[in-house]
């Protein structure tokens, strides 16, 4: 019976030294492991041995990019206005040992640092360069945390403004001085509509005045043209026909009835050439007899 409790216990002993001797390192972790009370060596991933008793592994490390997000914090800009910004950080741990010992507590750390940072970048920049200006922010926070940290053996990533909160009485007077801003380019793009309908308008009706004035031109030329032709045409019918000054007494004589048509024609002229080729029609015609 005492021999089964000998060996019972000492089964249990090697399974607790075992257990203490074996450890198995996660991925993406890291153990840094102290014998006697001082820095011994870093466990990588995978399974380490030390030594029972005389090391001691401290908590895991996580090496993996972690995010920490950063209550609002107020903050004065250079022209004394208060604002809230929220900000985000993205860090990694890249060397266990001097995250370790370098610093007691780094998240800590990197927040307050993050706070003093921002108030010293705010604190030179007007409220309207501070909303306008988030990527030079997060790049000047950078690259002061990121400087800083290196000696804790921590790479800072990327810094995020997730929020800029300036007072309410900024706000409102933002939005009006914006809807004024709005109002007045909508005012501004509605007159250059309008001119610019004018002077299309102006335009067109310039080029159909033109056009009409080319088409009248053009229509009085054709028509002069014409005239011109018929009477080239009936010119040249009267000298190629040789016609005596009987046949244009004959014709005058046959043209009376139309121009007595005309209610204002009272009185006719009667040239004297006319009543001499009458003279020779009539003798003609008594000659024929």
């Amino acid at each position: 019976m005492v021999a089964l409790i000998v060996i019972a216990v000492v089964a249990v002993l090697v399974l607790f030294v075992l257990a203490r001797t074996i450890r198995i390192v996660p991925q993406a972790r890291a153990g840094v492991v102290e014998r006697l009370g001082r820095y011994h060596k870093t466990l990588n991933p995978g399974l380490a041995i030390v030594m029972p008793f005389v090391d001691r592994l401290r908590p895991m490390i996580d090496l993996r990019e972690q995010v920490v997000s950063f209550s609002p914090q107020p903050v004065i800009t250079e022209d004394n206005l208060v604002v809230n910004i929220d900000s985000v950080i993205y860090f990694q741990v890249t060397d266990a040992k001097s995250a370790t010992y370098e610093i007691a507590n780094y998240i800590q750390a990197i927040e307050q640092l993050t706070v003093t940072t921002l108030r010293n970048v705010i604190g030179g920049m007007a409220l309207e360069k501070t909303l306008t200006s988030r990527d030079e922010i997060n790049s000047a926070l950078r690259g002061v945390l990121d400087e800083a940290t290196g000696k804790w053996g921590i790479r800072v990533n990327r810094v995020e403004l997730k929020a800029i909160d300036p007072p309410a009485s900024i706000k409102d007077t933002m939005e009006k001085q914006m809807r004024a801003d709005r109002e007045k380019r909508a005012a501004i793009l509605q007159a250059e509509g309008q001119k610019q309908a004018a002077i299309l308008t102006a335009e067109g009706e310039k080029q159909a005045a033109v056009l009409r004035a080319e088409g009248q031109k053009q229509a009085t030329i054709l028509e002069s043209e014409g005239q011109a032709k018929a009477i080239d045409t009936v010119f040249r019918a009267i000298h190629e026909g040789n016609p005596d000054p009987q046949l244009l007494a004959y014709q005058y004589v046959q043209a009376l009835p139309l121009i007595a048509q005309g209610e204002s024609n009272k009185v006719w002229i009667v040239p004297a050439e006319f009543q001499r080729a009458l003279g020779r029609i009539g003798t003609k015609d008594d000659s024929e007899a």
